[in-house]
């Protein structure tokens, strides 16, 4: 009863909090949710309610996230940002609305999906996990290649997976000869790169010149437009007899899936909706459907998926945005090369993961679907007018220097700043993005040292 009431208590403090940071374009789950996370689980919430909190927080986000993308024609977040194409269509045609009610009911709908599916595709790899987990050096540098050969930067991403291990390696024994050992720092690092490359932008005259902007920036919302009676509208209702049916499927097939970039596969599961759908009208709200729906689905599986069967990040969204509910010293810990792990692999049973990922995901309909559905409209216009991106920006920057100095003093500053502002400078000029970026972290902590101890 009490690890029911603590996941109620924690889920719902999830949905309210990443339903209200939804609404604010450009939050990306790294830099919010993981923070946040990893925080809960310092503060010793017990494990269910570690994983109530993350993953209400993420189906919330992911819903509300549709409100600035498709009202205000700008991407809640990164995995908002496939789905501007359509939404862009739709705001031309006059019809926000419409896109916007298609992407809430989709979501919703894929997460019911996904916990299930998910949990079940992890309990059947779970027998030969020890093995994954024995080759899981091998596996992060194959993931982490792959992962940069189709990020942004292509092969330019890949080669630059070489001087930012060594880079990652190298602040590694500069805190170690000084008896500090640290793994939040860098991983706040990663998550926050543009933000800290950004900063330094700002105080360099000619970056500062590019960003000046003259005016405010003149957003329009469309009118608010209701086809349902009462508070819950029926999402299977919102979605015609095909759509279900996408969603459905693409949900299905993203649970069972887990290496992949989440945007990559977002934009190629919408691409294979797209191929069977010939009426452009319906073809754009069965794709941005199809599309929102996967956002959900993979980052749903590719948490669940590794912390069931393996116990260690072996996904893009595992080592980045869940990367608290893997790795969170000293409470949580991964040590693949003495085989000790101490996470919610190791604290909670499938069937727990079963059961709290669909409280869940019911938490976050209750509180995000409803709001998203009937109060886009309000909600976009009191976002636009009164919620300062820069108060946003600083509240997490403040949470992040106490984070930083916690683990390290000094040095946990050093880290975040150097591994920030080389991260962030190589997603901008290169599309090195944060993906790409965790799984070289990763690789630098597993891969390099069983390629010394192959060569010794």
């Amino acid at each position: 009863m009490h690890d029911i009431l603590v996941a109620l208590g924690m889920g719902l403090l999830g949905s309210v909090m990443f339903s209200a940071v939804g609404l604010v374009s450009g939050t990306d789950e790294t830099t919010t949710i993981a923070p946040i996370t990893l925080l809960v689980v310092l503060l010793g919430v017990p494990p269910v309610g570690v994983f109530t909190f993350w993953l209400s927080s993420v189906v919330s986000k992911h819903m509300t996230h549709a409100i600035p993308t498709a009202l205000l024609g700008i991407p809640g977040d990164t995995m908002a940002v496939p789905l501007m194409q359509q939404a862009s269509d739709l705001r031309r045609l006059g019809a926000p609305h419409i896109a916007l009610r298609k992407m809430i009911a989709s979501a919703l709908i894929a997460a019911f999906i996904a916990v299930p599916l998910s949990v079940f595709f992890a309990v059947m790899i779970a027998p030969v996990g020890q093995k994954i987990i024995g080759v899981a050096p091998w596996l992060f540098l194959a993931a982490a290649i792959l992962i940069a050969r189709f990020s942004p930067g292509r092969w330019a991403s890949v080669l630059l997976l070489i001087p930012f291990i060594a880079i990652v390696l190298a602040l590694q024994a500069l805190t170690a000869a000084h008896g500090v050992k640290l793994n939040v720092s860098f991983f706040l690092g990663i998550a926050v790169g543009p933000l800290i490359a950004d900063l330094f932008s700002v105080v360099c005259p000619k970056e500062r010149a590019r960003m000046t902007r003259s005016a405010p920036r003149q957003v329009s919302i469309a009118p608010d437009a209701r086809a349902w009676k009462g508070y819950f509208p029926n999402p299977l209702r919102i979605l015609d007899s095909t759509q279900l049916r996408a969603v459905a499927g693409a949900a299905a097939l993203s649970s069972a899936t887990f290496v992949f970039s989440p945007v990559a596969m977002t934009v190629i599961v919408g691409e294979a909706v797209a191929s069977r759908i010939k009426h452009p009208y319906h073809r754009l709200t069965s794709v941005l459907g199809v599309r929102n729906g996967v956002t959900e689905s993979t980052y749903i599986a590719e948490a669940i998926i590794p912390l069931v069967a393996f116990g260690i990040p072996l996904s893009p969204v595992a080592a980045g945005p869940a990367a608290p509910l893997f790795n969170a010293p000293p409470r949580f810990s991964v040590d693949t090369t003495a085989g000790h792990i101490v996470n919610l692999h190791t604290l909670m049973s499938p069937i727990q993961f079963l059961l709290y990922g669909l409280l869940s995901v019911l938490l976050a309909a209750l509180v995000a679907y409803p709001l998203a559905m009937n109060y886009a409209r309000s909600s976009a216009v009191f976002v636009s007018r009164n919620i300062s991106h820069e108060a946003i920006i600083a509240m997490f920057v403040g949470l992040i220097l106490v984070i930083g100095v916690w683990e390290g003093g000094g040095f946990g500053l050093l880290v975040i700043t150097v591994i920030g502002l080389i991260g962030g400078l190589l997603y901008r000029a290169f599309g090195f993005n944060t993906g790409v970026q965790f799984m070289g972290y990763y690789a630098a902590l597993l891969t390099v040292p069983a390629i010394l101890a192959q060569l010794s």
